[in-house]
């Protein structure tokens, strides 16, 4: 039977991604390579290096999906990272009678997604959990189940997000290199996007995950009309985690409290100070859950993983039969 180039390079790409990659990373390659013209791969992730003119994706490639962040990402030692997790809004917009981020989500509190997904992760140190003290028994019971043991620690919110964030660091372990901050009501933060931001924070200094901006967006002034169109191509949405480096956050929130500053994220502190601050490409499924249609929409994406996580169990075939 005769097997057309193009078939022999997606099977020799296919099998060369059944090396030692991590199963997510194999099942976004093959979703990749589901919908792409063969003749692209020519190039594709056989070398062990990614090299300029490579047409996949990064995440295609064996070097970069290896190791989340590439080939020049630094090292992140084991039980570096301190986790702060925000659970103190009140939600109102969701209009729900508790605050969102313990609302039910396909059987689990949405606050509880997260704190398993970084609990499974050895760059974590501990987990901060910032809450009211009458929310912390729907924390336990997700505890109790963790796949891994990881120190737990407790911090009251503020009136502010930022009073959240700081009331968060004055619980961060003295040894700690680094601080995410992330937001309990983005429950489909990946491990994989967490640690290419770590790395990100680890390397610069401050790191957010983010999304390119989709839609045109336009600046308005106080009569509604236009005043420019901002450029698409510059514009990012930055989501949570939010990485910094321990002792840098803290002479940040110095500043805050010398100036009486009001940020509205975790990486503005970083800006005020004049530093760096890196957006390490994420994903669109880690969406905020802040209104109704927003937890039809995490259901769905659930659903997706779901049927990607079968898919991962036998991936060949289930490329073969798409």
């Amino acid at each position: 039977m005769h097997v057309s180039r193009g078939k022999q390079v997606q099977a020799r790409a296919t099998a060369e991604l059944r090396g030692p990659l991590t199963a997510r990373a194999r099942l976004s390659a093959l979703q990749w390579l589901k919908n792409r013209d063969p003749t692209e791969l020519r190039r594709c992730a056989t070398d062990q290096r990614r090299s300029s003119h490579c047409l996949c994706p990064a995440w295609v490639c064996r070097a970069t999906a290896a190791v989340p962040g590439g080939q020049d990402a630094p090292s992140l030692a084991d039980g570096s990272v301190s986790i702060i997790l925000l659970a103190g809004g009140v939600g109102k917009r969701m209009g729900a009678s508790i605050p969102k981020q313990y609302l039910d989500l396909r059987g689990s509190p949405i606050a509880t997604y997260s704190l398993r997904t970084f609990s499974k992760m050895r760059e974590v140190l501990e987990i901060i959990i910032v809450c009211e003290p009458s929310w912390r028994a729907l924390f336990q019971q997700a505890i109790d189940g963790l796949p891994r043991a990881v120190p737990i620690k407790w911090a009251l919110p503020g009136s502010e997000r930022q009073d959240s964030v700081f009331s968060g660091l004055q619980q961060v372990a003295t040894d700690a290199a680094l601080v995410a901050v992330h937001d309990s009501a983005r429950p489909l933060v990946t491990a994989h996007d967490a640690l290419r931001c770590f790395q990100d924070g680890l390397q610069v200094g401050a790191a957010v995950l983010g999304v390119p901006v989709k839609p045109t967006i336009k600046e308005v002034d106080a009569q509604g009309l236009v005043v420019k169109t901002l450029q698409r191509s510059k514009l990012w949405e930055v989501q949570t985690p939010q990485v910094i480096r321990t002792e840098l956050l803290r002479n940040g929130f110095a500043l805050v409290k010398a100036q009486g500053l009001d940020v509205t994220d975790d990486v503005s502190i970083i800006e005020a100070l004049g530093k760096p601050v890196r957006v390490t490409p994420g994903s669109y499924t880690n969406i905020k859950v802040t209104t109704p249609e927003d937890m039809s929409v995490a259901e769905g994406f659930l659903d997706e993983q779901a049927a990607a996580a079968a898919m991962a169990a036998n991936p060949i075939a289930a490329v073969s039969a798409a």
